[in-house]
C-alpha cells in the first residue's frame, strides 16, 4: 500500500514525473490520514455501490474509495496526473480514470457504460472554483445516484446545508434544497492538505429526493425566479422580481397575492414552498400572454 497521506512520498512520487500544482485548478491534494476513510465511507463507498470521483488527485480518496466499492470511475482533467495515478492506484482492477472535463462529459453515458446494475453515488474533493458549477451539473443532469458527497470550503458548505428562510440562504440553497437533502457531515483544518487553502474545508452529503418537494408547472420558470430573488437579495421581492424579470410592479404584486407572498418579503425569508408558488404563478401568467 502506497503511504499517499505521507508527505515525504507524495512529494517523491510527484517529483518523478515533474509534477507541479496548478494555481488555475485549485489544487489542493489531502494529506490527512483520518479524512478519506471517513469520507469513503459516509459517502456510500461499499459492495455493490459504483462511485464517481472529480478531481482525484493523486488518488488519496480514491485509495480508499477502490477499496470499500465495486468499481471508482475517476475523472481527472489534469493530464499530468495520469501517470500519477496509474503508479498510486496500479494495485486496483476496479478503477478507471477518465481524462476529462466533468462540466462538459455526458454522465448518462458515463454512469451506463460503467456502473451497470450498481448502485451509484458520487464521492470527490471539488476544487473551490467549481463547486457550485459542478454540484449544480450533478444535479440538474438528474443523473440515477444516490448520493453526493463532497468537500468543499467551509463557507460554501455553511451556505449548502442552511435552512431555508435564514440568513445564510442563497440562490445555490435553494436551487439544492429542490432536487436534494443537504447535511454537514464534519469539519477539515487547512492544515489537512498539500499545499495548505487559505480556507477550512467541510464535507457536506447531498441525498437526492426521488422526486421534487414541490410541484412546479416549469423548472425553467422556478429557477429564474430564484436567481432573480437573490440578484438583489436587500430589496423586497417586489422591487428585486420586477426589475430582474422585467415584470410590471401591478402584475407582479398580484402575482404574489395569488402565491400567498407579501410583497415585502425578502428572498432569504421564503421556504421552497414559496418560491414554487410564485414561480406557478409568473409560468400561468407568462403563458396566458402567449
Amino acid at each position: 500500500m502506497q503511504k499517499l497521506s505521507d508527505i515525504g512520498k507524495i512529494k517523491e512520487i510527484l517529483n518523478k514525473y515533474g509534477f507541479s500544482f496548478s494555481k488555475a485548478l485549485g489544487q489542493n491534494f489531502l494529506v490527512n490520514p483520518s479524512v478519506c476513510p471517513r469520507m469513503a465511507e459516509l459517502g456510500g463507498a461499499a459492495k455493490g455501490v459504483g462511485v464517481i470521483e472529480v478531481g482525484p488527485g493523486i488518488g488519496v480518496l480514491t485509495y480508499e474509495l477502490a477499496k470499500r466499492a465495486d468499481k471508482v470511475v475517476a475523472v481527472e482533467l489534469d493530464k499530468r496526473l495520469l501517470p500519477v495515478l496509474e503508479e498510486t492506484l496500479g494495485e486496483f482492477d476496479n478503477v478507471k480514470v477518465i481524462n476529462d472535463d466533468i462540466l462538459k462529459i455526458d454522465l448518462h453515458k458515463l454512469i451506463e457504460d460503467e456502473f451497470g446494475g450498481l448502485d451509484v453515488v458520487v464521492c470527490a474533493n471539488l476544487p473551490y472554483y467549481i463547486t457550485s458549477p459542478v454540484i449544480m451539473k450533478l444535479l440538474e443532469d438528474k443523473l440515477p445516484v444516490k448520493s453526493i458527497t463532497v468537500m468543499v470550503q467551509k463557507e460554501a458548505a455553511d451556505r449548502l446545508c442552511a435552512d431555508l428562510g435564514t440568513r445564510q440562504t442563497g440562490a445555490v440553497t435553494v436551487a439544492v434544497n429542490y432536487y436534494a437533502r443537504a447535511e454537514m457531515l464534519f469539519k477539515v483544518s487547512s492544515g489537512s492538505f498539500m499545499p495548505p487553502p487559505k480556507v477550512d474545508s467541510a464535507v457536506i452529503r447531498l441525498t437526492l429526493h426521488k422526486k421534487p418537494t414541490v410541484d412546479v408547472k416549469d423548472e425553467e420558470t422556478l429557477f429564474r425566479v430564484i436567481k432573480a430573488a437573490f440578484a438583489q437579495r436587500r430589496k423586497t421581492l417586489l422591487n428585486t422580481l420586477s426589475a430582474t424579470l422585467a415584470i410590471d410592479k401591478p402584475t407582479l404584486a398580484a402575482i404574489l397575492e395569488k402565491a400567498g407572498v407579501p410583497q415585502t418579503a425578502r428572498a432569504e425569508q421564503l421556504l421552497m414552498k414559496d418560491f414554487a408558488a410564485i414561480s406557478n404563478e409568473i409560468y400561468a401568467s407568462e403563458s396566458a400572454k402567449k
